[in-house]
């Protein structure tokens, strides 16, 4: 179990968005949406209609209509063109692409409020196209290492789709093509989560989650079996769809796990400039029941923690800015758990139970991309916490950063305090946060711990204002 001692930083900010819908644990997304370097949330709920919002206004900066329940959502160049597309998928197998960087999109009123939103609805995606239906996650990345984007698909009969974009227009800036289905794979077990991570040689390699905190590797084999074949959904030849069985299957230890338990995945952690030439990439593991895990590769356990809480959601986001991203994972009841490289935990909660559950960076104020936490709570509503940042995620010992700044020094020397004395100097620092005004008689013997923190004290609570 997680343990250890706790201290308390500063709380974070949150935006309340209004949102009346209902939705899937996989619609909803973090992502440059319009091509301005400045990411937006984008949510898709079960009636078919598709919301973008942007900096913290509550209001949704645009709505599209979408035909069918929306079941995943994402942000990428899935065209190849150079630009951000919005892609919605629904459960029925309707996939949809927006292109939001258009003059109609960006239109706003003089306060910078958008009164197009009733049109918004009506207006129609550039591209509609029917893949099989009952889809439950999808991922845009090139996961065959030849420098264009993908679409996988994962979907709830234990199948993953890989398509690709053929397009029939040159211009950049005109949508025409369709999807071809490239390759699909059949697991053993359900699919919660689709990731990419580098390979011992540093090449993509395409990751499924897959229950009792097992992942599968699916072989991009496509250029040495068949030509991509059009994927119409009804339309489709049964036998160019037959699925093969290009699947590698891990487990990530010999300890026994519920085979029934949904797992989630996250690949390509960062970790600074570390991981230039570094072979296999850092991924994570979650688990319903509480199981978290950071793997360098196949075989390399870098960590392994066990919670009491229910674990749903699986992101990385560097909340510290050295560039090594940490691994968020949140539970039903909003815990939120924040833990490095080197096991160091801090926790975080929302005060609703939650229904989905991002993190990313996101445009929330000042022009900028700041880390965020994003809740969706069974009330329907959708909470930003944006701005999480911490200036480390290990705990230290106070004296020895106050030792390090001059101006410190000067001071003890104005009080004449010793610094080389540590159990006056520890008396003064405790005097001083927890009786400023008061003038105690405890000997410095008394007070010698109370201003070095313990340094194996790893947990953090991250407070939030409401």
């Amino acid at each position: 179990m997680v343990g250890g001692g706790m201290r308390s930083v500063s709380y974070v900010e949150c935006v309340a968005l209004e949102f009346n819908g209902s939705l899937f644990p996989h619609a909803i997304c973090l992502g440059d949406a319009d091509n301005d370097t400045l990411n937006e949330l984008v949510v898709g709920d079960t009636s078919g209609k598709l919301y973008v919002y942007k900096n913290d206004d509550s209001k949704p900066w645009t709505v599209r209509t979408c035909q069918g329940m929306l079941t995943c959502v994402g942000v990428g160049d899935v065209c190849n063109k150079g630009k951000n597309l919005v892609v919605a998928v629904s459960a029925e197998g309707w996939f949809h692409l927006f292109d939001l960087s258009s003059p109609a999109s960006k239109h706003s009123d003089a306060s910078g409020h958008h009164e197009l939103v009733a049109a918004a609805e009506e207006q129609k995606p550039v591209f509609k196209q029917h893949i099989p239906a009952n889809t439950k996650v999808m991922l845009i990345n090139d996961i065959d290492g030849d420098g264009n984007c993908e679409l996988v698909v994962g979907y709830t009969d234990r199948v993953v789709r890989a398509f690709r974009w053929e397009d029939l227009s040159e211009s950049s800036d005109h949508i025409s093509g369709q999807l071809l289905l490239l390759k699909k794979w059949l697991l053993e077990g359900q699919v919660d989560s689709l990731s990419v991570n580098p390979g011992p040689d540093g090449s993509p390699e395409m990751m499924v989650s897959q229950p009792g905190c097992g992942y599968a590797i699916l072989l991009c084999t496509w250029d040495s079996e068949h030509q991509p074949t059009s994927e119409g959904g009804d339309n489709s030849a049964p036998g160019r769809e037959a699925p093969v069985r290009d699947v590698v299957l891990h487990q990530t230890s010999g300890r026994i796990h519920n085979k029934n338990v949904s797992t989630h995945l996250i690949g390509s952690i960062g970790r600074g400039c570390s991981s230039v030439n570094s072979g296999s990439g850092l991924f994570a593991l979650c688990t319903l029941d509480g199981t978290l895990k950071l793997m360098e590769g196949a075989d390399k356990l870098l960590w392994s923690v066990q919670v009491d809480h229910q674990l749903f959601a699986l992101e990385k986001l560097d909340v510290t800015g050295n560039g090594h991203e940490e691994v968020i994972a949140c539970a039903w009841d909003g815990q939120t758990y924040i833990i490095d490289h080197n096991r160091t935990v801090a926790r975080f909660q929302a005060d609703e139970n939650v229904s989905a559950f991002c993190a990313g960076l996101y445009a929330c104020k000042g022009g900028s991309n700041s880390p965020c936490l994003v809740y969706v709570s069974f009330n329907q509503k959708i909470y930003i916490y944006w701005d999480v940042q911490l200036e480390r995620m290990e705990s230290t010992n106070l004296l020895k950063i106050l030792e390090s700044d001059p101006e410190f020094r000067d001071l003890l020397q104005q009080l004449g305090v010793e610094s080389g004395d540590v159990s006056s100097v520890k008396d003064l620092i405790y005097k001083t946060l927890y009786f400023p005004e008061k003038q105690q008689q405890n000997s410095p013997s008394q007070c010698q711990d109370h201003a070095g923190i313990d340094s194996s004290a790893y947990h953090t609570i991250i407070h939030c204002p409401l």
